[in-house]
């Protein structure tokens, strides 16, 4: 290729000499003479034929020197030949009622543009824009809160007390919760839920607390993957009220009896499923510390009811007799979720379970959520617990369970 383009330069700048040289000082326009030279390297007959033939042609010093270039290539390097005229001619002929053709520009559109022009002078200026710099919200806060009528159902080894039973039961669950959008997270929440039951059998109490519950559960994560967090979780629960059985004068709970304050350090996965439905979180704690605490003093002295209504027994939460706390070094898990099966349809579940090695607890609760209208809902708890701390139960063993439904007012903010 390269020795190609070599022999047609020498050729193309021989001719453009030899033109040069015979060509009057006149403008002489081209039509096309050059092609040859820079068209691909082709055979033409008449080259040939011209030098062959004895008889004199009309051909100018122009023409005349382009054959004797195309000449001097045939003879000197054939190789370089590509096609030959009669191969060209069977490829076909240029349209010359294309290449004919002028083209001729549409200016429309720029006469258009000219008449537009005037008209933009009226245009009025628009006003300065105001930037406006809001800062990220960090925070978000919610909670929902319900006050239920309800069927309720209660094991007679429940670690609280209570008896089955038509009651009510109010709840108020209030989160705030920080998020920087990078690395760092900081979840709170605060449940509240308290519910009382009259008994007719009951010839002691007028009413007695048959769902008491305050609970805060807080957490620091640190992200470590897409979903995974370093997690640091302080969970902390109590009672608002003295919690008792039926015809019995002693109390089985009370405000910070017991108290129960867990640190456990792991990391927790962050659970989206279903198009977002499920929703929670899910937290593995290898290393936990649990604390618990009752305040109330155990009394042996029976006669007086004085006293007596405010004996207890300690060792249902497993602390020795004559203590009032115990720390358990262990691991923990801690799952919290909602799945919103349909528009109406709710699961709220919540398992808790830690083991010292020495013991174990367990606790599964579950709320189905029927929501009737927009503040109308019925609602089925499911409570599962096991803990082997307590008495053994001849019917349950160390395994409580607790039930109720119930339908009331609902409201979410």
């Amino acid at each position: 290729m390269k020795t190609k383009k070599i022999a047609l330069t020498l050729a193309a700048t021989t001719v453009l000499s030899m033109a040069a040289a015979q060509t009057n000082s006149q403008t002489t326009q081209s039509n096309g003479q050059y092609y040859r030279l820079f068209a691909p390297l082709t055979f033409y007959h008449s080259v040939a034929g011209n030098q062959l033939s004895l008889d004199e042609h009309d051909q100018d010093a122009t023409d005349e020197a382009i054959d004797q270039a195309l000449l001097n290539v045939y003879l000197t390097r054939p190789d370089l030949v590509e096609v030959t005229e009669t191969e060209q001619q069977e490829s076909g002929s240029l349209r010359h009622d294309v290449i004919d053709q002028p083209i001729v520009q549409n200016v429309d559109i720029v006469e258009q543009a000219e008449q537009m022009a005037p008209s933009m002078e009226v245009i009025p200026a628009l006003p300065e824009a105001e930037v406006e710099v809001t800062k990220p919200k960090f925070w978000t806060r919610k909670g929902d809160g319900f006050l239920q009528f309800m069927q309720n159902y209660v094991s007679g080894n429940w670690y609280k007390g209570g008896e089955s039973n038509y009651s009510a039961v109010g709840s108020l669950t209030l989160e705030a919760n920080y998020d920087n959008k990078a690395k760092w997270k900081w979840d709170n929440k605060l449940e509240m839920k308290l519910g009382f039951q009259t008994s007719r059998t009951d010839s002691v109490h007028k009413f007695k607390a048959n769902e008491d519950l305050l609970r805060y559960t807080g957490k620091v994560g640190l992200q470590a993957a897409n979903k995974w967090y370093y997690t640091l979780q302080l969970l902390a629960y109590t009672q608002f009220a003295r919690g008792f059985k039926s015809n019995d004068i002693r109390t089985y709970s009370d405000f910070f009896s017991p108290f129960n304050f867990n640190v456990g350090l792991g990391m927790e996965y962050k659970v989206e499923a279903f198009d977002k439905k499920l929703t929670g979180s899910v937290n593995l704690a290898p290393i936990a510390v649990n604390y618990r605490y009752v305040d109330r003093t155990l009394f042996r002295t029976k006669n007086d009811p004085k006293v007596a209504e405010f004996q207890w027994y300690p060792d249902r939460y497993g602390i020795d007799d004559g203590k009032h706390h115990l720390t358990d070094l262990g691991s923990q898990v801690t799952a919290s979720l909602e799945w919103k099966m349909s528009d109406v349809v709710t699961w709220k579940t919540r398992f808790y379970a830690f083991t010292s090695y020495h013991r174990a607890e367990m606790e599964w609760e579950n709320t189905f959520q029927l929501r009737v209208s927009k503040y109308i809902t019925a609602n089925i708890f499911l409570f599962p617990r096991f803990d082997d701390s307590n008495k053994w139960d001849d019917d349950l063993g160390y395994w409580q369970f607790k039930e109720y439904s119930s339908l009331g007012f609902a409201y979410t903010f």
